[in-house]
């Protein structure tokens, strides 16, 4: 049996189990690499899974491979292979701006390493920073995920066969944000 999407409010412990998940990784990750909170779980008052989501950033994502067994050593499960992020609608991009490498651990930490400069790596700081700056965005963005989990609790190709093409609406938004504001990608977050 499939294990249920569920959606919980937003917890003010995610930034610190952050914090401690950044301080045991971050010592064994190459000189340079950078270190985020991702995902709903790094937005304040969001309701998401309760998954703690980390983007580290390679110069090169050819380091991916080394980065991966530090992790294993460290508890996480790698993904054995390079896998490539979700192209939204309307994109043409050379492969490499989405490929990542991946761990998790125990379904509740999850681990994207990614190029640094790289679309799929901006992608997630700027979905991040345009939702905390944006609280009507990001009340319903939570609504959208708080609904799927109710329609599809048990499929998860039907929760993110939605959930991606909102991102993707939402991204656009970001995207005008950003220029207006002046948004660059920020420095490492531990």
């Amino acid at each position: 049996m499939s294990k249920v999407i569920t959606i919980v409010p937003p917890d003010p412990d995610w930034a610190a189990r952050f914090l401690a998940l950044a301080a045991a990784i971050r010592p064994h990750l190459p000189p340079g690499a950078a270190l985020h909170h991702i995902g709903s779980t790094a937005v304040p008052g969001l309701r998401a899974k309760d998954v703690t989501d980390l983007q580290i950033g390679l110069h090169d994502l050819n380091a991916a491979p080394a980065v991966l067994d530090t992790l294993a050593a460290l508890g996480y499960e790698p993904r054995p292979a390079v896998t490539t992020d979700h192209l939204p609608p309307g994109l043409t991009l050379d492969p490499a701006e989405l490929r990542k490498a991946y761990a998790s651990r125990a379904g509740q930490v999850h681990v994207h390493v990614r190029e640094v400069g790289r679309f799929n790596h901006r992608y997630p700081l700027l979905m991040r920073d345009f939702l905390r700056a944006t609280p009507a965005a990001a009340a319903a963005y939570g609504e959208i995920k708080v609904q799927l989990a109710r329609l599809h609790p048990r499929d998860v190709d039907a929760y993110y066969a939605v959930k991606d093409p909102v991102m993707d609406l939402i991204i656009a938004g970001a995207q005008e944000w950003a220029a207006r504001t002046g948004w660059t990608m920020p420095p490492s977050d531990a």
